[in-house]
């Protein structure tokens, strides 16, 4: 997906609706994260959905619409049994109430929910590296947050080769040189464990390498770089 204005537009609106899947998913999130457009973009998309209920014209179902369906089921999966329908179970006052105490419960649970989640935007990055190759073009980015987690988002795919992974480093230190934090088959979100290093902060460096499978013979990268970016304060 290109970076014009309406496919930003139409991106958001499928983020908002939760169709998105694989690298455009990745790249909806790291867009919602960085780029505070992309994000009031989502928002706006959520609040639209949300009232939507209340502009649908209410509809009747017709009487027969019950047994309709009920008959159009295999026997084993019948709705009712026979006896039940003689009774007259879909009249039945009790039965109503419960369905409609159960349907308003889920409601309320459901809005609550959805209050949430647009009442309370996601967490902001503290620390934010911006990975890209040789063509400068931004390809992954590390995002640092103030509990302690860290996670990559690729925004680009990675040819891997057979019998080669991508390894992670990460470089804090130039005496202790490059820490490796493991290897993916393929360019994928993932969280990265820094628990018995610092945690990111300014220029400090972070680099994905091609290596042989199984990772770096020598621990520290032999491959060639992939892409590579400095730390710096998030948004």
């Amino acid at each position: 997906m290109s970076d014009d204005p309406h496919d930003f537009e139409g991106l958001a609106a499928e983020y908002a609706l939760g169709t998105l899947e694989g690298a455009d998913l990745d790249r909806a999130i790291a867009l919602e994260v960085r780029d505070p457009a992309f994000a009031a973009d989502v928002q706006r998309w959520r609040l639209d959905m949300l009232i939507l209920d209340d502009t649908a014209m209410p509809l009747e179902p017709t009487a027969d619409l019950w047994s309709r369906i009920d008959s159009g089921l295999p026997a084993t999966t019948r709705l009712v049994s026979e006896p039940e329908q003689s009774a007259g179970i879909w009249h039945r006052l009790a039965f109503w109430r419960g369905l409609g105490l159960a349907t308003s419960l889920a409601s309320v649970l459901l809005g609550i929910g959805l209050w949430r989640t647009l009442d309370r935007p996601p967490p902001s990055p503290t620390y934010v590296a911006v990975m890209s190759g040789d063509d400068g073009q931004a390809a992954a980015v590390v995002n640092a947050y103030a509990d302690g987690t860290v996670e990559m988002i690729p925004l680009a795919q990675i040819s891997v080769p057979q019998g080669r992974v991508i390894e992670v480093w990460t470089l804090q230190d130039r005496a202790q040189g490059p820490v490796s934090l493991g290897q993916i088959d393929r360019a994928r979100r993932i969280k990265l464990d820094l628990s018995k290093l610092s945690r990111p902060d300014v220029n400090h460096l972070f680099e994905l390498t091609l290596e042989p499978t199984g990772g770096s013979p020598t621990g520290k990268p032999t491959g060639p770089v992939l892409m590579k970016g400095l730390v710096a304060r998030g948004i």
